[in-house]
């Protein structure tokens, strides 16, 4: 499988990212392990998960994917064999959030421990916090990179001109800086990375590895009407928030290039965020080993000219 690296970082990732999210969630030990394995057997060894993941899940604080992980890692001994991104910053207790240097300095502790390794390839802030100068939280990081302890760290959920201001600063400390950025995008979602953040990312080169590549499931096909909200427990807000004029117009297009290649449009879907000019690897997640294979012949199929314009066509505006 080809590579590509994230920002300038040295680090060679596959063209998907596995959404790490799932472990220790809707994966359970058994299934996590099987999918971690398939994933390394099959190159898609680019795993991103966060400190904070899953603690929205009834009994769960935050940690279990990591610590998941973590325990794989240690039954596998295939540190080597993985490229691991976690984030910090959301809400992990009292006093438990944000990015000044004393809590970087703690959290990334705790995930260590979680993970059970010494470092962490790439290290995101999951929010941008305003409540510290940005030079004290790039310090942090970077006194982090110096330390061995993470090899380069990234940003999630940053706008345009935070983002624009945290690369000038390090440029001028003399500090790490973000080689990554993780926002929405998807077909459906084009706007918000598009108008404003793209720019910044292709100005310094930075890597892209976006969420919600699937736009919740949607973009699989799998919701064509009211009548489809059942199918999951997130079913009604994908049903209120996509299935609309331009939602079906997606799908209709979808459903065009899919019959073309005679594969599905979660394919399809991918195939698109990978050919994107300026998306390094698209972040996405399975449950099951048959939805793992369907990821993985998402990365070998060539989506041609025709069918880009399809696409854009009917997901523009």
């Amino acid at each position: 499988m080809s590579k590509r690296e994230l920002g300038r970082s040295g680090i060679q990732v596959p063209a998907l990212t596995f959404g790490g999210n799932v472990f220790g969630w809707t994966a359970d030990r058994e299934t996590s392990f099987s999918l971690l394995d398939a994933l390394v057997e099959n190159q898609l060894n680019f795993i991103d998960t966060a400190d904070v993941y899953s603690s929205w899940a009834p009994g769960n604080q935050g940690g279990e994917s990591e610590a998941t992980i973590g325990e794989w890692l240690k039954k596998s001994g295939k540190r080597d064999q993985v490229i691991i991104a976690t984030k910090v910053g959301k809400p992990m207790g009292e006093g438990k959030q944000g990015l000044s240097p004393r809590y970087i300095r703690q959290a990334v502790e705790d995930s260590l421990r979680r993970l059970q390794t010494d470092y962490i390839d790439l290290y995101q802030s999951h929010d941008d916090d305003r409540d510290t100068p940005l030079a004290e939280t790039l310090a942090a990081f970077d006194a982090l990179i110096k330390a061995g302890k993470v090899r380069a760290i990234g940003a999630s959920n940053y706008q345009a001109d935070r983002l624009e201001e945290a690369l000038k600063v390090s440029e001028q400390e003399g500090l790490a800086r973000y080689e990554t950025l993780q926002p929405e995008y998807n077909l459906y979602a084009r706007e918000g990375f598009e108008k404003e953040l793209a720019a910044v990312t292709q100005r310094h080169g930075l890597g892209v590895i976006n969420f919600f590549s699937l736009a919740s499931g949607f973009l699989t096909g799998k919701y064509r009407s009211a009548q489809d909200e059942g199918k999951s427990q997130r079913g009604d807000r994908i049903v209120a928030q996509y299935l609309n004029p331009r939602g079906f117009r997606i799908l209709a297009a979808l459903d065009r290039v899919a019959e073309k290649h005679r594969t599905s449009p979660t394919q399809v879907s991918l195939a698109w965020l990978i050919a994107r000019p300026g998306i390094t690897a698209p972040i996405v997640s399975a449950t099951s080993l048959k939805q793992l294979d369907e990821l993985i012949a998402a990365t070998r199929l060539q989506l041609d000219a025709d069918d880009i314009k399809v696409l854009n066509e009917a997901s523009a505006g």
